[in-house]
């Protein structure tokens, strides 16, 4: 299955010099729990990074920061790891695993941001190959008995 399938398109973005106060306050009105940080670039945006909840809370409310003095762009410092609308969902989950991240920005051939994939939406599509799977032994049943008439 490919990733266009099975990511989510309304994406929640800021730009770098947005606070993280107003992060904060658009995860909590827009009930997600990572906001993707995008620049604009050739008719388009491309994603720059991710602010999760749990950045909020390590980089800036453990610390005692001023969340209105502190910008998007400085909490994401690593490399964004994206993964292609038309790659596999097995490349979602290699990608994740080796950015030791749980969400993905979802780009097009331009780079430019068209969706997210969860941790959680990779769970799902593997729970129902899970579950497809263990139906092939009944069907083979079902199949054997058919035969033999």
């Amino acid at each position: 299955m490919k990733v266009r399938e099975i990511c989510s398109f309304g994406v929640v973005t800021c730009h770098p010099e947005t606070s993280a106060l107003d992060v904060a306050r658009q995860m909590r009105d827009r009930h997600v729990g990572a906001v993707v940080v995008v620049e604009s670039r050739q008719g388009g945006v491309v994603p720059v990074g991710i602010v999760t909840d749990r950045d909020l809370a390590i980089q800036v409310m453990a610390k005692a920061l001023d969340p209105s003095s502190i910008r998007a762009g400085d909490l994401v410092a690593r490399e964004c790891v994206t993964v292609m609308d038309s790659d596999l969902a097995y490349e979602a989950i290699w990608q994740m695993r080796r950015g030791s991240v749980r969400r993905l920005p979802v780009v097009d051939a331009r780079d430019h941001l068209v969706g997210i994939v969860a941790m959680d939406d990779l769970n799902q599509f593997l729970a129902q190959e899970l579950k497809d799977t263990a139906c092939i032994a009944e069907h083979q049943v079902t199949v054997e008995k058919s035969r033999m008439g």
